[in-house]
């Protein structure tokens, strides 16, 4: 009888690539419709896949902490806390120009980095 991977287990593996981690996190911050808590499910997917093979259980149980308190928080400090989890995975926060809104001859320009301040 064949076997087949878990869709979580393939899902994983190809969030080990940081280029597919970082759409895979844009899809979810651009979905119109988002469902509740889908956003903190995709980080910890993420995080799952680019943790440091040296991170210890006790640090990367202290770094998924960080999130649930940084999804939980309020304010503009938020976005830099946020910037810098992300860091840490080796992923950078950007703002980028919608490729939807009419924008002359630029679609998609890189415009704020954040989280190297």
């Amino acid at each position: 009888m064949p076997t087949s991977d878990s869709y979580q287990d393939y899902l994983i593996e190809a969030l080990k690539d940081k280029m597919h981690a970082a759409a895979y996190l844009t899809a979810h911050w651009e979905d119109e419709e988002p469902e509740p808590g889908l956003l903190e499910l995709a980080f910890n997917n993420v995080f799952e896949a680019l943790r440091e093979a040296n991170m210890s259980d006790e640090e990367a149980s202290l770094h998924l902490k960080k999130l649930d308190v940084l999804l939980s928080q309020n304010g503009s400090a938020t976005i830099y806390a946020l910037a810098n989890w992300l860091n840490a995975l080796g992923l950078k926060l950007t703002v980028a120009v919608d490729a939807g809104e009419e924008s002359g001859s630029v679609s998609d320009v890189e415009l704020v980095e954040v989280g190297n301040v």
